[in-house]
């Protein structure tokens, strides 16, 4: 059974300070008004060496009121949540909107949707983390960061956990209202090696994921399986040659491949970049709307969804901040380009009919912009496992784990690099290579995708810190894929790059 939305914020004035805002909003000219109210708990706990370094925990609670008057947007936000206060908003978010007119180069409109009155949406978590003591969650934290300094090969380990409870009443002017919760956790482990040789590291696998604190106690993900097995990798990148540059086949593991689709498919199919009203962080799009069912993004075997309903998926709602129903739609289909990212305003100034409700704001006091949804590479239903696509590669690297990348600002040339390189010769792995980086532009790499794993491959990854806007928003979001094979690709030295 899911768990229930916590009883002391659904005591919150949550109702009548939205019909307080509607109200008056509306009496003083608005068209469209939609409320948030919002309370977002972060906690986070890192430790040096298994003792604790830095922990906090705090707490973002506020009402945003967001108005269209006469075509044109106005907000206001405050900490406080009381009927009285969302009065004054309505009024100052009304008023800036009629202060904005003459400045506006469109008309804002929105799409329709359907009244979703009184609906309640909770994300599929086990333990609520911040019903677990600090104690225990430290002690966990360091159980796991002693086994790696009981070994020879780690001379210091860092680990930090972050999880998040993300509680919003969202109420409009046509009559919808809904109130959701979810929980999400991150945990990673980073093993230094320091000797003769330098230093190396190297970073736990584990992707952060809307899961609760079982997910560090093995219940959802082998925590002690990863972390028995990490000096011995550590070990071997430390005695492994620098790659030699040139041509290879790249078997990518979805530990490194998820953030390859964000950076590449994620940003590049936001709507509103693609059309050039978006710049910011990421630039815009070479995807732009004259390829849509026209551009070959990748080989046929490349489909590409978008959907906010994965189950523990970083981007998963209910209903997202503009009152639209959750749902799941093609961005890529048989390697075309077919679908886009959006939002109720972008949808009505492309001539959509309805949004795939894709609007988020990371706190009250943030209007909600078009964020991205679980973008997500789809497994082939009859491909191989990990072992049949090892076997496929005659002469390559697999690469796990993501690192750095750069890529640019149409999302169109990209260099990514990894935590771990295995060197693959004759359909075996033979040893690990390091400095690996792999470069190409996106429509190339992603034809360039030969072999597709099977449904035992597909892992769901991910992020916590996806920046867009200005002012700066983030917001986590999730990325399933499987493994897969690119053809000849091309692989930089990081050592000989740095040094030229």
């Amino acid at each position: 059974m899911p768990h229930p939305v916590d009883p002391d914020f659904l005591a919150l004035p949550l109702q009548a300070t939205a019909d307080a805002a509607l109200d008056a909003a509306k009496s003083a000219g608005a068209s469209h008004v939609d409320v948030r109210i919002e309370r977002v708990r972060t906690g986070y706990l890192q430790l040096r060496d298994s003792h604790p370094e830095t922990q906090s925990d705090g707490t973002a609670t506020g009402v945003g009121v967001r108005v269209i008057v006469n075509g044109a947007w106005g907000f206001a936000s405050s900490p406080e949540i009381s009927p009285d206060v969302a009065v004054k908003l309505a009024h100052t978010a009304v008023a800036m909107a009629k202060t904005s007119k003459p400045l506006s180069t469109e008309e804002v409109s929105l799409v329709s949707e359907p009244v979703y009155a009184g609906r309640t949406w909770v994300s599929d978590y086990e333990v609520d983390p911040f019903a677990v003591t600090d104690e225990t969650k430290i002690a966990r934290l360091a159980q796991l960061s002693n086994k790696l300094l009981g070994t020879s090969v780690v001379s210091h380990v860092s680990a930090h956990s972050m999880f998040v409870k993300e509680q919003k009443f969202y109420a409009d002017s046509y009559g919808t209202s809904t109130t959701q919760q979810r929980v999400r956790i991150q945990t990673q482990f980073d093993a230094v090696s320091v000797g003769d040789h330098g230093f190396e590291s190297m970073r736990t696998l584990a992707q952060p994921a809307g899961y609760g604190w079982e997910w560090m106690d093995n219940h959802v993900y082998n925590w002690d399986a990863e972390i028995d097995e990490l000096p011995t990798l550590l070990g071997e990148k430390v005695k492994s040659p620098s790659v030699v540059a040139g041509k290879y086949d790249l078997l990518i593991d979805p530990s490194n491949l998820w953030l390859t689709i964000h950076e590449s498919i994620g940003h590049a199919t936001e709507l509103d970049r693609a059309i050039g009203y978006e710049a910011n962080y990421a630039g815009t799009s070479f995807a732009t709307p004259d390829n849509l069912n026209k551009l070959k993004y990748g080989s046929a075997l490349m489909n590409v969804t978008g959907d906010r309903l994965t189950p523990h998926g970083l981007s998963t709602v209910g209903f997202d901040d503009e009152g639209v129903e959750a749902q799941r739609w093609d961005i890529i289909k048989d390697g075309t380009l077919v679908g886009y990212q959006l939002d109720r305003r972008i949808s009505a100034r492309v001539g959509r009919d309805r949004s795939n409700g894709c609007a988020f704001a990371d706190s009250p006091a943030h209007v909600p912009i078009q964020r991205m949804p679980n973008v997500s590479l789809q497994p082939n239903p009859t491909g191989p496992d990990m072992a049949g696509l090892i076997a496929d590669v005659d002469d390559g690297i697999l690469i796990k784990g993501d690192n750095s990348w750069s890529i640019d600002m149409q999302r169109y040339n990209f260099q990514f690099t990894g935590q771990q390189f295995h060197r693959i010769k004759n359909g075996k792995v033979v040893g690990q290579v390091k400095d690996v980086a792999y470069q190409a532009t996106t429509t190339d790499f992603w034809g360039a995708m030969r072999t597709v794993g099977g449904p035992s491959t597909y892992v769901l990854g991910g992020a916590f810190n996806c920046g867009k806007g200005q002012p700066g928003q983030v917001a986590a979001v999730s990325h399933g894929c499987p493994a897969a094979v690119f053809t000849q690709i091309n692989v930089l030295n990081t050592v000989a790059e740095a040094g030229a």
